[in-house]
C-alpha cells in the first residue's frame, strides 16, 4: 500500500511502539538496542520517568500562550543555560535549523546596526551541516543538499576543514561572522582540534568577526561536557542548541552574549512556537537531570569504555573498522566497508545506529546507558563484524571460482 507521507525519507520497515531507557521495542515486541539515540536526541535515554513527569504536568495546566505573553518557566530555563554557559541571553526556537537561521541573522543584524550592513557574509566548512532550510543548506553548501532548489541563498563561503590559512584569507571587509561545528556530526564525527577553536576565536577578535558554534548534535553532554567547545577553553559570541535540549520534545536555542544579541532587537524575529510551555517544562527536567553530581563522570566512564572496546574490535576486524572517532559517547567509526552495510549488520543483531558522512557510523547510545547495556551494544557489533566478514569471504570465493 502506498504511503500518503511525502518520500523524502528512506525509511527503514521498523515501527516502534514504545522505548525504556536504552532499547526500543516494534509492535511484535522485538527488542532493539539504541545507539542512535534519534540522532543525538534522546540523550537521557527514552521515557525518561523525570522528562515524562514534567511533561504530563505541564499538559493538565497550560500548553501554549504565544510571546506575547511572559513564559515564566523559560525565564527560568533561559537563565540556568545562561549560568551554565558563557552566554548572558537566550532565545527559544523549535529546531536545530531554526535556531541556525536566528544566529545567522543575529550576527548579520548585529553588523548591520552598528553601520556595517555590508558585513553579512558567513564562513562555514566543507562537509558542514547546519538544516535544510534555503539559508541553512547554503550555510552547509554541500551539493547533495544544494540540488535542485534553485540558485545559492547570498552570502555563504565555504573554505577546507582545518585550512587555518584559508579561513584567514576568506576573512573580508564583508565577513560578519565564522560558523563552526566543534564536531562535525553529518560530515563524518570530525572534531575540530582545541587549538583550532582557540586560533578561530584569536581571528575573530582581530577582525572583529562573530563567532558561530553549531552544538545541535554536540550539546547536552554527548561529548562529556555540557558543551563540546568547553574542552577547547575559548567560548563563542553565539550557539544554536537544540536536539538533547528537549529530550526528544521539540525544542531549540540561540545563546548569546549580550553584545552579540544587540542583533535580534524587537520585532526584528519571532517564531510562534518556540519556547511554549510544554518545551520549556521539558527543557528544565532535562537540566535537572543533567545537573545532578557525577552526571558528566558517568558519560565520560562510559566513553572511555565505548572507545577501550571498539579499539580491540578495531584490532579484530581491520578489513572493517577503519578508524575510531570523537569523543565520549559521539563516537564515530569510518569504516572499510560501506557504512550502509554496517548499518544493516547491525540492524540484523537489533542494534540501532546512524550513518554519516565519509562512509562513517554514528554510535550515540544514552548517556544514561548502563555499562552492561553498553558491552551489550559492544557485542552486537562485534556479531554484525563477524557477518560482514563472514560475507566478505564469502564472495570472495564465489569470484575465485567463477
Amino acid at each position: 500500500m502506498n504511503s500518503p507521507l511525502v518520500p523524502n525519507y528512506a525509511r527503514v520497515p521498523l515501527a516502534f511502539e514504545r522505548g525504556e531507557g536504552s532499547w526500543l521495542v516494534t509492535r511484535r515486541g522485538e527488542r532493539y538496542l539504541d545507539f542512535g539515540s534519534g540522532i543525538a536526541v534522546n540523550n537521557l535515554g527514552h521515557a525518561h520517568p523525570r522528562l515524562v513527569e514534567a511533561l504530563k504536568a505541564q499538559a493538565e495546566k497550560l500548553w501554549h500562550v504565544s510571546n506575547i505573553f511572559e513564559i515564566p518557566e523559560g525565564e527560568r530555563l533561559a537563565q540556568r543555560l545562561a549560568d551554565n554557559s558563557f552566554a548572558d541571553q537566550v532565545m527559544f526556537c523549535n529546531s536545530g535549523a531554526e535556531a541556525n537561521e536566528a544566529a545567522i541573522k543575529m550576527a548579520r543584524r548585529y553588523h548591520y546596526l552598528k553601520g556595517q550592513p555590508e558585513r553579512y557574509r558567513i564562513l562555514t566548512f566543507e562537509n558542514a551541516f547546519h538544516g535544510r532550510t534555503i539559508a541553512t543548506i547554503a550555510a552547509g553548501g554541500q551539493a547533495k543538499y544544494l540540488e535542485g532548489f534553485g540558485p545559492k541563498a547570498e552570502g555563504f563561503d565555504q573554505v577546507p576543514f582545518g585550512d587555518h590559512e584559508a579561513m584567514r584569507a576568506a576573512v573580508t571587509p564583508q565577513t560578519a561572522a565564522i560558523m563552526i561545528e566543534p564536531i562535525q556530526g553529518e560530515g563524518g564525527v570530525r572534531a575540530v582540534p582545541h587549538v583550532c577553536l582557540r586560533g578561530l576565536r584569536e581571528l575573530c577578535d582581530e577582525t572583529g568577526t562573530l563567532l558561530i558554534y553549531d552544538e545541535v548534535q554536540t550539546g547536552f553532554g554527548r561529548t562529556g561536557k555540557l558543551f563540546g567547545h568547553e574542552w577547547s577553553g575559548v567560548a563563542p559570541d553565539i550557539m544554536s542548541v537544540a536536539k538533547a535540549l528537549g529530550g526528544g520534545f521539540p525544542v531549540g536555542a540561540v545563546l548569546a552574549t549580550a553584545d552579540a544579541a544587540t542583533g535580534l532587537t524587537a520585532g526584528s524575529h519571532g517564531t510562534t512556537f518556540g519556547g511554549n510551555p510544554l518545551a520549556m517544562a521539558v527543557g528544565n527536567a532535562v537540566l535537572d537531570v543533567m545537573e545532578e553530581p557525577g552526571f558528566f563522570d558517568q558519560v565520560n566512564h562510559a566513553g572511555l569504555v565505548l572507545r577501550q572496546r571498539l579499539a580491540e574490535l578495531g584490532d579484530r576486524f581491520p578489513d572493517i573498522i577503519g578508524e575510531i572517532r570523537g569523543t565520549a559517547l559521539m563516537t564515530g567509526l569510518r569504516l572499510n566497508v560501506p557504512n550502509a552495510d554496517f548499518v544493516a549488520a547491525t540492524r540484523a543483531q537489533h542494534l540501532l545506529c546512524i550513518p554519516a558522512g565519509d562512509n562513517v557510523v554514528r554510535l550515540y547510545p544514552p548517556l544514561t546507558i548502563s555499562e552492561a547495556d553498553l558491552l551489550e551494544g559492544v557485542q552486537r557489533i562485534e556479531a554484525a563484524c563477524i557477518a560482514l566478514q563472514d560475507s566478505m569471504a564469502a564472495s570472495e570465493k564465489a569470484g575465485a571460482s567463477t
